[in-house]
């Protein structure tokens, strides 16, 4: 006699035990494991179209809201800098050499504002529809048409060996430690990201600061450019004015080992 669990019958019989057939297991699997990739992707995606450039767009802004935060704390760096030195003024035991000497130091820095004649150096990216304007010159690729890093080293590098006293970037005063760099056509420096046109501003002798331009051989190569496909090229005389002090912190920052 056959056992009740085994019989095909048994399906109608109150009391027998049911079997799964393993078709069925099988079955509510793949829907299982089809409602859950369906769930992941929904939650990664969060139900937004992930083929669109919304989340670099939201890199950008997180980008230029943080640069806006460096700015402010800088200005609140200098601020408070400014109180620190006016509070070690006081009776701090040191002699009018010393004090002479600090006050030196300070200046060669950077750190401190900066008076003196001044010119400005402006450059700016090629309207984005240029075309070669002389005859023999290939029509331009995206790179002829934008300002990259070594352009504004050029202009810096220039400036300094014409005898500037002090530089200034966009708004920010540069110092030993400062590096001008570029990624795309933005300027990041110090922390703060920039985009064109370029302003330089060296405080030094006008004449000098010119002359050094005008021998540098990385801008003669760049006024190639200027001639030919527009890049922007402007330099002005400010006469007087004064260049901020660094407001930036000061210590070195370099990579350490693992351990």
């Amino acid at each position: 006699m056959s056992n009740s669990a085994d019989s095909p019958q048994s399906g109608s019989s109150p009391g027998t035990i049911r079997r799964f057939r393993p078709v069925r297991v099988l079955t509510v699997a793949v829907f299982a494991l089809a409602g859950l990739i369906f769930f992941t992707s929904f939650n990664t995606a969060k139900g937004t179209n992930i083929r669109t450039d919304a989340s670099l767009l939201k890199l950008s802004d997180l980008i230029q809201e943080r640069s806006h935060k460096n700015g402010q704390l800088d200005e609140s760096n200098g601020s408070l800098r400014e109180d620190v030195e006016t509070l070690a003024e006081r009776d701090n035991g040191s002699t009018k050499a010393e004090e002479a000497k600090l006050a030196a130091l300070e200046k060669n820095a950077g750190t401190q504002k900066l008076k003196g004649e001044a010119l400005t150096v402006t450059l700016n990216d090629a309207p984005p529809n240029a075309t070669a304007k002389l005859p023999g010159y290939p029509e331009p690729q995206p790179d002829y048409l934008v300002i990259h890093q070594q352009d504004l080293q050029a202009v810096v590098n220039a400036l300094w060996q014409g005898g500037a006293k002090g530089i200034k970037v966009m708004d920010q005063r540069l110092i030993s430690t400062s590096a001008v760099r570029c990624v795309g056509n933005t300027l990041i420096l110090q922390g703060r990201v920039y985009s064109p046109p370029y302003k330089i501003q060296a405080v030094g002798d006008p004449e000098k600061l010119q002359k050094a331009l005008s021998a540098s051989k990385a801008i003669q190569n760049y006024m190639v450019y200027v001639n030919v496909y527009g890049l922007g090229w402007k330099v002005d005389e400010n006469g007087t004015v004064t260049l901020p002090g660094y407001s930036g912190t000061v210590d070195l920052r370099y990579a350490k080992p693992v351990e």
